[in-house]
């Protein structure tokens, strides 16, 4: 078939929609956003009807991919690495209630931290839920672990998980597409209780996904993704993983290494090869992108103490992306000197769009907390946590989603009157709701501060779940209507915004400031869109 040119996140995308999903399930968060914007824009997509819409966050998306599972259809929940977080209360349950359609779960991680908070691997949580992992070393891998991984779902019983790293996820390469698959029909769980998980059945349950774990490992030694080739120099061994084999293949065109190389795109690992290359080699180096769970792994593996070198130490680094020169350093091969910057090119660090309404939000915000110690504002995940720089420095925390209202609740429990609380209205509807429950019940003496551009915007303008609720949300939560307030925040309101500040900050309470103002790079494109 003909030839596409596709992101890594695209080929997933199109890879789901050709292996006959009804749905894709997801909360924007780089570097997976690409893939159900890409299913959102699928003409394929639009006419089957595909469910394609944001969900309010990744814990809602992937349980509501699994009831559309246990409806018998194909589904498939998208997030970046910290969202698995969020989602992994159902992640790992979802693994021991098993599956009826098939079910994927695709997470995008993100080494050196181009966009997120920490640099975790998310195979750490395909090994805990004891699943089946597939990660793709090319978009076309890609495209097909999408498109066959609900058929494995569906043979293996339990949820599949697809991990990518920001590198696939963001390069493009052609890829091939192939037969496109029916939607399954609809269909009920075959045993009613399939889905109940009280303890004397969770139980029950728990021991079939032990039981199933020599069928994962068996259908990996047998998977079309997982290789063993032999070299003829048996001092190294090189295991290599997802991406890890593209950087490595860069050395080595035609198939030219000479060392007898593992290839794992498919978990659990598959122990024949891995014991195969123990028992050949001298020593082995691991090349994996994002933490050396795999190198970890292999020590209980060899029985003779094959030295095992990668990032645990130090032939590569122990943070930070995997690249091809650092694989050629690590293979001991010289590197020819790159371009080097020249010092006067100077850095550009982040900064709010001009005109932004956060910009005038914190230039109010300054001025009203001026009587007060610095330290107040605790902020969230958005393109407001750029307020930590200059010429602002109003915020003074950023963890993870929803935080800045617990943390500003917890920081007033202990006696810092006022605390501040800084959140979008995207986050809000994603996990700052429950905090501001949490305070309105404890009549804290806090302000929240919800800044409502009216879209997800760091992530490039999607449809915020909280859209045209905010106060309605914040009155059924309890919060007193005399204490909730929208402006505009615009220069010409900066004097009515410090008096307003000024007048809830000094209030022994909750109460809620909405600086409502459409994003401005949302409000461009809509009007170009227009014309």
């Amino acid at each position: 078939m003909e030839k596409y040119l596709f992101l890594g996140a695209e080929a997933i995308g199109q890879g789901a929609i050709d292996g006959g999903m009804s749905g894709v399930y997801a909360y924007p968060g780089t570097p997976s956003t690409e893939i159900t914007e890409f299913i959102q824009g699928n003409l394929l997509a639009e006419e089957r009807n595909t469910h394609r819409n944001w969900s309010a966050n990744e814990k809602t998306a992937l349980e509501t991919a699994l009831g559309m599972s246990y409806a018998g259809k194909r589904a498939m929940a998208c997030m970046k690495h910290v969202g698995l977080n969020v989602a992994a209360d159902i992640f790992i349950n979802a693994a021991i209630t098993g599956v009826n359609g098939g079910l994927i779960v695709t997470v995008a991680d993100d080494p050196s931290m181009h966009s997120s908070q920490n640099e975790q691997d998310s195979r750490f949580y395909g090994k805990f839920a004891m699943i089946p992992i597939l990660e793709p070393s090319s978009q076309q891998e890609a495209y097909e672990m999408a498109r066959e991984g609900f058929e494995l779902s569906e043979l293996t019983k339990v949820p599949v998980m697809i991990r990518i790293t920001t590198r696939l996820a963001h390069s493009r390469a052609g890829v091939e597409r192939m037969t496109v698959l029916p939607e399954n029909r609809l269909s009920m769980p075959a045993d009613p209780l399939q889905f109940i998980l009280l303890p004397a059945m969770a139980r029950i349950k728990y021991k079939g996904l032990l039981a199933s774990q020599n069928l994962f490992v068996k259908l990996s030694e047998e998977s079309k993704y997982n290789s063993y080739k032999g070299g003829e120099d048996k001092s190294l061994g090189i295991v290599a993983c997802g991406i890890a084999y593209n950087y490595l293949m860069e050395h080595y065109p035609n198939d030219s290494c000479p060392f007898s190389v593992v290839k794992i795109s498919q978990y659990p690992l598959p122990e024949n090869y891995i014991r195969r290359l123990d028992q050949e080699c001298d020593e082995i180096l691991v090349l994996e992108e994002g933490a050396p769970i795999v190198e970890e792994m292999l020590k209980g593996f060899f029985d003779k103490g094959t030295p095992i070198k990668g990032r645990l130490d130090g032939t590569l680094p122990r943070d930070g992306e995997l690249n091809p020169d650092l694989v050629a350093q690590a293979l001991g091969k010289e590197l020819s000197a790159g371009f080097i910057v020249p010092d006067v090119v100077a850095k550009r660090p982040p900064a709010l769009c001009l005109g932004c309404g956060h910009q005038d939000a914190y230039l109010a915000m300054n001025e009203a907390l001026a009587d007060y110690s610095k330290g107040r504002v605790f902020s969230d995940i958005g393109c407001y946590t750029l307020g930590a720089l200059p010429p602002y420095e109003t915020i003074f925390s950023c963890v993870d989603m929803g935080a800045s209202i617990t943390m500003a609740k917890g920081a007033a429990d202990a006696g810092l009157v006022p605390s501040v609380a800084m959140i979008g209205d995207s986050t809000f509807a994603h996990s700052g709701i429950t905090g501001l429950l949490d305070a309105v019940n404890e009549k804290s003496s806090i302000t929240v501060v919800i800044s409502d551009n009216e879209s997800i915007s760091m992530t490039g303008g999607q449809d915020s779940s909280a859209f045209g609720k905010i106060e309605s949300i914040c009155i059924g939560i309890g919060v007193d209507p005399a204490h909730i307030h929208t402006i505009v925040p615009l220069k010409k309101n900066h004097d009515e915004m410090v008096r307003l500040f000024r007048s809830e900050f000094a209030y022994e309470g909750v109460s809620v400031i909405i600086p409502r103002r459409e994003c401005i790079q949302r409000a461009a494109s809509r009007k170009r869109n227009k014309q």
